[in-house]
């Protein structure tokens, strides 16, 4: 009789070990290491089986095979994927419970049945709950569903169906009936997913996988589930607002900085087509603290209002807030601000805030914050017709950005009158015609310069 043998799997970070141990050495974290039982296959050798000696060739050789992808028809999702879900890759969605992630898969399958056999497999819904979501967004496209937990219920149903596109909602309520370990466990997470990579690539399947998030935001399951897929999305935002960010942050197939901008609304996920309209808010009179700034998310150009609140505090240590940027870029600016604009944050509470929920992690915004928060302390607006871009350097120059003129031009859309910029970048500008002629262009090199021009036009508070 075979002997049954088991590890202990980490359920943070998929760490094995022979031994149970009160602390993972792979994470650090706490009694997170499980047993996990293994059943050893009876009469078969456990050494892998020899391969096929494959000669090596120069890459001039290798023929190139035409991608074949399928547009969802939604735009924003086929942006982040690069154009469309490629055949035979496997795609990772994940978000906070209640983002919608399977509001939009839903959406795509039945908008890609139109065109090609899908099967959506339901882990955590019964077939009648997904009835009364799908008539809830009036979906009448006609697809193949059903609810299975079981891997091998779901591999059997696949090859009868044969379907083109598959959608598993979700990886972690699946199981594997040859493992003991529970369902959603790091050992049948890893097993299942490699099982549906297979898959994917034996009959040239495009899957979607919905995974779950931890408390942290990370994708649960061991780490090693974002390394085994081809695409990595995350669908961010605040359940308590109707907008939704579509982030890709791992694509074999296409760019890792678009994203997709969409809104809940009683009919679902609906496509922004201008996200800079979601992502400001514009005034006559602009208030004290509030600064636009042109990022770019890949490709997309995207005006956001960058807020500000300095106030004093009435405790020993003043606090430091950010929502939207990364608190750590705050601190610099702030730094350099008082080193370079004797602009002293000394017992003063600092807030700042990106309008809509949008991140920002570029360095391009830091001329925004910098005149943000310099407005809020002196209590002066920036004229609401002026957009500032520029990054903040750690002896307060202003350093050029990339692609300034798609910035502007988005600017000028909007109806935007006045841009401060690096003075490096005005070279560029001058030597090209384009929309952002329109723009007054005043270009700084310091950032007491730019302090000094952007209250020029600004109101008193």
């Amino acid at each position: 009789m075979a002997r049954k043998m088991s590890l202990f799997c980490c359920n943070s970070c998929g760490y094995e070990t022979q031994k149970w141990l009160g602390r993972c050495p792979g994470c650090s974290e706490w009694n997170t290491l499980f047993e996990v039982k293994l059943k050893p296959a009876r009469g078969k050798s456990s050494r892998p089986a020899a391969q096929e000696t494959v000669p090596a060739m120069s890459l001039a050789e290798v023929p190139a095979p035409a991608e074949e992808r399928y547009a969802t028809s939604i735009g924003e999702l086929d942006r982040v994927l690069g154009g469309g879900v490629v055949s035979g890759s496997v795609v990772l969605l994940g978000g906070d419970p209640g983002i919608g992630k399977s509001t939009l898969l839903l959406q795509a399958a039945a908008l890609l049945a139109a065109k090609q056999p899908v099967f959506y497999a339901s882990g955590e819904e019964s077939l009648h709950q997904l009835k009364m979501r799908a008539d809830r967004l009036a979906i009448k496209e006609q697809f193949q569903a059903a609810a299975v937990t079981e891997l091998e219920t779901l591999l059997e149903m696949t090859d009868s169906l044969e379907p083109t596109i598959m959608v598993v909602d979700s990886v972690q309520s699946l199981y594997r009936g040859e493992m003991d370990s529970l369902p959603g466990s790091v050992s049948q997470v890893r097993e299942v997913t490699a099982e549906l990579v297979r898959l994917a690539k034996e009959k040239n399947i495009a899957v979607f996988l919905v995974g779950h998030v931890t408390k942290e935001g990370n994708m649960a399951g061991p780490r090693l589930l974002e390394h085994m897929v081809d695409c990595v999305l995350y669908l961010e935002g605040d359940r308590y607002h109707s907008f939704r960010i579509l982030r890709g942050v791992k694509n074999r197939f296409g760019s890792t900085n678009e994203i997709g901008v969409f809104t809940m609304e009683s009919e679902g996920l609906v496509e922004v087509k201008n996200p800079s309209h979601l992502f400001m808010t514009r005034r006559s009179d602009q208030s004290p603290g509030s600064v636009i700034t042109a990022g770019l998310e890949g490709t997309r150009p995207l005006l956001v209002e960058i807020q500000s609140l300095v106030a004093p505090t009435s405790y020993p240590t003043p606090r430091r807030t950010s929502t939207g940027i990364d608190l750590n870029r705050v601190a610099l600016v702030m730094a350099v601000l008082e080193k370079h604009a004797a602009i002293s944050f000394f017992g003063l509470d600092t807030f700042v805030n990106v309008v809509g929920g949008v991140r920002i992690f570029e360095p391009a915004a830091d001329l925004a914050l910098a005149l943000s928060l310099s407005s809020s302390l002196k209590s002066k607006s920036v004229n609401g017709d002026t957009v500032a871009v520029g990054e903040v350097g750690l002896t307060g120059e202003i350093r050029p950005v990339s692609r300034i003129r798609e910035r502007l031009s988005e600017a000028v859309k909007l109806g935007f009158k006045r841009a401060i910029l690096p003075a490096a970048n005005l070279d560029e500008l001058k030597s090209g015609k384009g929309p952002w002629q329109k723009l007054n262009l005043v270009g700084v090199e310091s950032i007491r310069e730019a302090i000094g021009v952007a209250f020029l036009s600004g109101s008193s508070g």
